[in-house]
């Protein structure tokens, strides 16, 4: 379909590059647009007549600097009522499980190293709180509600018991934390699902040194999330 004479309900923002190859195959046929961060699509969903506009998904880019310039690219572009991030997770071995899909309710930035003030202050000023009271049970797909960390790197062995520690966390991702600080900065309503593709423990993670397997389970975890994401939509529609 061409491009749109209003503007979507909804943005779905997908970040890694393995994560875009889901979508454009789960999508064979949408016609593909440039934008300065990465490809877009309109799908319509013409067979769920509440969803009366077609839903945009757009390639961000990795790491916290595309995922904020993307974010608030697609914001000021199509003035959405919500953005979506739909995408993958690392997750602390023994905290959580392969597969476990994370309802985030809570962003954090941790790879921030202040020396000349409070680093507190900084960690907690690009920490964002994600509203998530609008979503009523039963939920979509079986989903875990807690907090996610992100960084512009991999998780770190050593980085998971203090994050644990302070933070009680049990997962970790890219970008999450920067879509959801421009969308609230935005007031702009977020929704972030992620699903866990590996597990880092103390013998490493399983996908490093073997990036088929996270290509593997991204392809498992996204698809699920696709499937799922009009369940999501209507939930928004529904309580808005």
């Amino acid at each position: 379909m061409g491009e749109m004479s209003k503007n979507p309900d909804f943005v779905v923002l997908i970040s890694a590059d393995a994560e875009w190859r889901v979508i454009r195959n789960y999508f064979p046929k949408a016609t593909i647009y440039p934008s300065p961060y990465g490809e877009w699509l309109n799908y319509s969903y013409e067979d769920i007549t509440r969803l009366k506009q077609p839903v945009v998904f757009i390639h961000g880019g990795w790491g916290k600097v595309a995922a904020s310039a993307s974010t608030q690219y697609s914001i000021s572009r199509w003035h959405p009522k919500m953005v979506i991030n739909l995408g993958t997770c690392g997750g602390f071995e023994g905290d959580i499980d392969k597969g476990e899909i994370i309802l985030v309710e809570k962003t954090i930035i941790y790879d921030i190293f202040e020396q000349m003030g409070d680093p507190e202050e900084h960690i907690k000023h690009f920490s964002t709180e994600i509203d998530t009271s609008w979503l009523t049970t039963p939920f979509p797909l079986q989903v875990k509600r807690t907090l996610l960390v992100s960084a512009d790197r991999d998780l770190f062995y050593d980085d998971i018991t203090r994050l644990k520690a302070k933070y009680g966390a049990t997962a970790a991702d890219w970008e999450s934390g920067a879509i959801a600080w421009v969308a609230y900065k935005n007031q702009t309503r977020c929704l972030i699902l992620r699903g866990v593709t590996d597990l880092v423990g103390v013998s490493g993670g399983e996908a490093y040194d073997n990036v088929n397997y996270y290509y593997e389970n991204t392809e498992l975890i996204m698809k699920k999330l696709i499937e799922s994401l009009p369940q999501w939509l209507l939930k928004y529609e529904d309580n808005s």
